[in-house]
């Protein structure tokens, strides 16, 4: 039997196609309470939300993917979460994956977990992931990895689950309001010791998922590049006695 309060935070922004596709597989026997964040759509994602009872909050205008995720969080804690999952409400991660994340997580193993796409190169792009965000997230995976010391198999999923511990400890509010905020988090756990599981899942691009475009993305890995040799340098210094007092 589970003892801890499992919340799952949807980071929403005109999802009014898939959200109700995405809720119907949560599997409610691990979830005691699911809490949209309503990032100012332009459709009924909001609406909808609502009518599938979700514990839902609206931001008065479009504050970003990372501001969204800060107020997702603020709120689980305030629900006194004890395991928060964050999953995108565009179906293409499957979230009856969440059972596996609240046993291992129970179990006491991991105080993090990530829902890897990158089981095999051909499955990633069978499931239709474009093949420059395939190359993408290989060189970035590889050079964050080699900056922070960690073996992840991919460091840019959006489905995620945190122990309470783990958003209590890390200043996310200083993190960036865009996509970057996903990178940021990660590197500010590993600084503070916090253990990292992965589960490997199928990934499904379909033409109502989410995606950023190809500038936005050459963007993001160079936010995410900054932010693994910000972290490399800084424990180079405290690692030679240099870090800040």
């Amino acid at each position: 039997m589970r003892h801890n309060k499992v919340v799952v935070v949807l980071p929403a922004y005109n999802a009014e196609k898939t959200l109700k596709k995405t809720v119907s597989e949560i599997p409610k026997d691990y979830v005691d309470e699911i809490i949209l964040v309503d990032d100012a759509s332009q459709d009924n994602t909001y609406k909808i939300a609502q009518q599938l009872n979700l514990t839902t909050y609206q931001h008065n205008k479009n504050k970003g993917y990372g501001a969204n995720q800060k107020t997702c969080y603020r709120l689980a804690l305030a629900h006194k979460a004890d395991i928060i999952i964050m999953l995108h409400p565009d179906y293409q991660y499957d979230p009856k994956i969440i059972k596996y994340f609240v046993q291992i997580m129970n179990d006491g193993y991991f105080d993090i977990m990530l829902a890897t796409r990158i089981r095999s190169r051909q499955e990633a792009l069978n499931s239709g992931m474009p093949l420059y965000k395939y190359i993408f997230n290989r060189i970035l995976t590889f050079c964050q990895n080699l900056l922070s010391g960690q073996n992840l198999s991919e460091w840019h999923t959006g489905y995620r689950a945190f122990k309470r511990q783990v958003l209590e400890s890390i200043p996310f509010e200083n993190n960036s309001d865009d996509f970057v905020f996903d990178t940021q988090i990660l590197f500010q756990a590993i600084e503070r010791g916090f253990k990292i599981g992965e589960i490997s899942i199928p990934a499904r691009y379909l033409k109502d998922s989410s995606s950023i475009s190809f500038k936005r993305s050459i963007i993001y890995g160079l936010l995410c590049l900054k932010t693994a040799f910000e972290f490399f340098i800084k424990s180079i210094l405290k690692k030679l006695g240099y870090e800040k007092k």
